[in-house]
């Protein structure tokens, strides 16, 4: 559900204006909520079209979307700095996979948070940012489709900042800078990426923080979030992640069913109070 006070300057405001610019619902989703779900004000139905008064509660339920399937609960204890309502950030451990899949049906991300909800009917999993089953680190997972849209619309913007850690082998020359690389699909059986002019545009930028020998602490920020992106982009430069078995070499003894690379910081805007959310998360290899 979500709801809004409408404020002293919004008074006299449609409400239907509110819903579309200062709650940010799409007309799709506007559509829906009047046809099969609910508008409220003040705990009654309401037409779209009213004008608001100060103080008014403005609710809005949301059908349900249909899932795609019901994943396995899974009681994995999570480490979880930030919930509320509407989304969660997750502290991913690295070497588990994101998303369930065919071969990974029982034992993802996507089964643990099924679980720590309560095993929710109708539950569809929502990640915002993904993370390769390799990375750990922050990832943020919305807890209804309005929120997930919302934050979507705003990565890799001001208002969504990621910022990774990777230690690389190899130092990158110059030791600060933005590669700005097209990124394709190797090929259509391959989960490779390669750089290539036909390719998405990609940029990442980067600052070495230390260097460790022939190796360097490397902290990244995504412009653009293409599969693989900092993989594909460190190997470019002759530096790939540490252990990162596609990319460069895999190092199972140090870092076992995994790379060197984390979702370190986050900072974003909630979606629904305006409020500004900060965190940080250290790898364990650092």
């Amino acid at each position: 559900m979500l709801s809004w006070i409408v404020r002293p300057e919004e008074d006299g405001r449609s409400l239907r204006d509110l819903l579309l610019n200062s709650m940010h619902l799409s007309w799709s989703a506007l559509k829906s909520a009047k046809w099969n779900g609910r508008i409220l004000r003040n705990g009654e139905r309401v037409s779209v079209g009213e004008r608001l008064r100060a103080g008014d509660r403005i609710e809005v339920i949301l059908p349900p979307a249909e899932p795609c399937y019901v994943p396995s609960p899974w009681p994995l204890p999570l480490e979880v700095p930030w919930e509320d309502e509407h989304l969660l950030v997750v502290d991913k451990p690295a070497g588990l996979a994101s998303q369930s899949s065919a071969g990974q049906p029982d034992n993802s991300l996507e089964n643990a948070v099924y679980s720590r909800l309560g095993c929710p009917e109708g539950f569809i999993y929502r990640p915002v940012n993904r993370l390769d089953r390799g990375t750990g680190g922050l990832m943020v997972i919305a807890k209804n489709g309005h929120v997930q849209d919302l934050l979507q619309r705003r990565l890799h913007s001001d208002g969504f900042v990621r910022e990774y850690l990777a230690l690389t082998e190899g130092v990158p020359d110059p030791r600060e800078g933005v590669i700005d690389a097209p990124i394709a699909k190797e090929n259509a059986a391959s989960v490779r990426r390669e750089i290539r002019p036909d390719g998405r545009p990609a940029r990442t930028r980067y600052r070495v923080l230390e260097i460790r020998g022939s190796r360097a602490l490397v902290l990244l920020r995504l412009e653009t979030g293409r599969t693989h992106q900092i993989r594909v982009h460190l190997a470019s430069l002759g530096c790939p992640v540490c252990g990162d078995f596609l990319y460069g070499t895999e190092l199972p003894e140090e870092f076992p069913r995994r790379f060197a690379l984390h979702s370190a910081f986050l900072r974003f805007l909630h979606p629904v109070t305006g409020g500004e959310i900060r965190l940080e998360s250290r790898p364990d290899w650092l």
